[in-house]
C-alpha cells in the first residue's frame, strides 16, 4: 500500500480523536515538534527504521520527539504506541506531517514567511500578519527570517503567492532590462 495513503488514514485517525477529545490543538503541537524533529536530527530516522533496536526503545525516542512522556499528551502516547504494534514505524514522520497539513486546512491556517535584510519589529511583522489574514480569510502561523543577500525591502510569501519587493530583485530587473 502507497505510504501517502496510510500516512493520511492514521493522521486523519488521529485529527478524529483530538476532535473528540478537544486537544486537537496539543497535538497539533506536538506532532509539529515530532516532524521537526525528524528534520532537524536526521540520525532519528535512521535510528527509527533499524530492525535491531526494540520497540520499547523507539516508543521513548517518539515520545522524546514529541516534548517526552510526562509532556506528551495521552492520546499522543496512545498513537505512538499504535503506529509500532502495527509495525508502521517507518511512516511516522509522514503521519506526523499529514497530520499538521489536516489540522491546517481544518483550521484554516495559512503559513506565511517574511524575508528582510534586517529584522523587523514585532509592531511591523504583526502589520504583515494582519494584512495576509484579511487577503486569506484565515489564520496566519507567520515566520520570519533575515536574509542580508537581498540588501533591502523584503520577500512576503503565503500560499501560492510570493512578492518580492528586495533591492536584489529590483536590481536583478533593472541589470536584465540593460542587456536586452
Amino acid at each position: 500500500m502507497d505510504i501517502g495513503v496510510i500516512s493520511v488514514r492514521y493522521a486523519r485517525a488521529l485529527l478524529k480523536s483530538a476532535v473528540d477529545a478537544n486537544i486537537e490543538e496539543s497535538v497539533y503541537q506536538e506532532m509539529m515538534l515530532m516532524a521537526r524533529s525528524f528534520v532537524e536530527v536526521p540520525e532519528l530516522r535512521q535510528t527509527i527504521d533499524n530492525p535491531m533496536l526494540s520497540k520499547d526503545k523507539k516508543e521513548m525516542l517518539l515520545l522524546t520527539a514529541v516534548g517526552g512522556k510526562q509532556a506528551a499528551s495521552q492520546l499522543s502516547q496512545a498513537f505512538i504506541a499504535l503506529v509500532l504494534k502495527e509495525d508502521r514505524e517507518n511512516m511516522i514522520q509522514f503521519m506526523a506531517n499529514s497530520y499538521v497539513t489536516l489540522y491546517r486546512k481544518q483550521k484554516n491556517i495559512i503559513r506565511g514567511k517574511l524575508t528582510t535584510a534586517v529584522a523587523v519589529s514585532p509592531a511591523m511583522e504583526q502589520k504583515m500578519r494582519r494584512m495576509v489574514e484579511s487577503k486569506t480569510q484565515g489564520t496566519v502561523e507567520f515566520e520570519t527570517e533575515v536574509d542580508p543577500d537581498i540588501i533591502g525591502g523584503f520577500i512576503l510569501e503565503y500560499d501560492t503567492y510570493r512578492m518580492d519587493s528586495s533591492v536584489k530583485s529590483q536590481l536583478n530587473s533593472i541589470l536584465t532590462q540593460l542587456r536586452k
